[in-house]
């Protein structure tokens, strides 16, 4: 017996697997046996109260209830309705963002530092297995972050591109050069790490021009001098001559944080701020990514893997501009995190 069905169905079954007849279950809810037929038929819909005295009545587990009563309020003021699937997304996502608001960041950070732990009874990782692990996710992680800026390569065709050097029909030469740029990236990032060289501005700057290289020349490593928009959002980057200062505070921060804040938080630190002074023309938002993933990578942590689908896009959109606008991290931390123990828990089940 699952929730698969819709909760009247659900009530029937859990009444005739007990041997219960219908009058008899009316009799205990106090409700006349029309009613309850019409809730079983789903003809009606059964009250919150209605509902306690059912798992009271039938000994089950309120979750099992609950959640079938809900999927069927939520059935019953949608369909039929037009734009009902959009409004249904819509919740999801309020509900998430609204969850994740009441997440503990301190609980998150120390199971963080669990799995970590766990991966690390598995290294070192064979090196045929590590490169085969850091190539599937190097291609995945290239498709979902060029996603979010709109490069409309699917996974397979990213594939294609950096593996085979294939060229994609219909697919502009800037989408191709932005797959075959971020996958470069993350090699570069893995052999920071490899070689432990320090996270610095000149660092920075390297990236950047990895991501822009044949893209655009004469912008790829450098600071803008014009200003700039951020999309459709309200905040504004500073202007251009702040960008070195803020710079400068931004590596002052790195520094003074790097053995203070845990290295998953300061990853996300350093991407949202990189973010807000938008210091690039164009590829600020991959590069920010690059850097909180070198960050990840630096203290034994996997591939935050930041999903492009729409509905997550807005999500992390909607997290930086609660940063940006209202200066409250917290989401914006906490969806990294989140992300940084999915990555987690996906390595720990390959290796185990």
């Amino acid at each position: 017996m699952t929730t698969n069905m819709l909760f009247g169905t659900l009530i029937k079954e859990l009444r005739v697997s007990r041997n219960l007849k219908l009058i008899d279950l009316a009799t205990q809810l106090g409700m006349d046996k029309g009613l309850l037929s019409k809730i079983e038929n789903n003809e009606r819909r059964a009250t919150k109260d209605h509902v306690e005295k059912l798992i009271q009545i039938f000994g089950a587990n309120p979750k099992l209830l609950l959640t079938s009563w809900l999927a069927s309020k939520i059935i019953y003021e949608l369909e039929g309705q037009d734009y009902g699937l959009e409004a249904l997304m819509v919740g999801v996502k309020i509900v998430k963002y609204n969850a994740l608001k009441s997440e503990s960041l301190d609980d998150l950070t120390s199971e963080l530092t669990t799995l970590k732990n766990l991966l690390d009874t598995f290294r070192p990782i064979p090196a045929s297995q590590l490169e085969h692990l850091i190539n599937a996710y190097k291609i995945d992680y290239t498709f979902e972050s060029n996603r979010i800026e709109g490069n409309t390569l699917t996974q397979k065709e990213t594939a294609m591109v950096v593996e085979k050097g294939l060229t994609i029909n219909g697919k502009s030469m800037r989408e191709h050069l932005e797959a075959i740029n971020h996958a470069e990236a993350i090699d570069f990032i893995t052999d920071l790490v490899k070689y432990n060289t320090p996270f610095t501005e000149r660092i920075l700057l390297q990236i950047h021009s990895l991501v822009l290289r044949g893209i655009d020349k004469e912008n790829a490593g450098r600071y803008r001098n014009i200003h700039v928009r951020i999309g459709e959002s309200t905040y504004l980057p500073p202007a251009p001559y702040l960008i070195q200062k803020q710079m400068e505070d931004y590596f002052l921060f790195y520094e003074s944080n790097v053995n203070k804040i845990h290295p998953v938080v300061l990853a996300a630190d350093m991407h949202e701020k990189l973010v807000a002074i938008h210091p690039f023309m164009d590829g600020n938002g991959s590069t920010s990514r690059l850097v909180m993933n070198l960050i990840a990578f630096q203290n034994g942590y996997t591939l935050i893997n930041v999903s492009g689908e729409k509905i997550n896009r807005m999500d992390y959109y909607k997290a930086l501009e609660q940063v940006q606008l209202n200066s409250n991290n917290k989401v914006f931390r906490l969806l990294m995190a989140n992300y940084a123990k999915s990555s987690l828990k996906d390595w720990i089940n390959l290796c185990s």
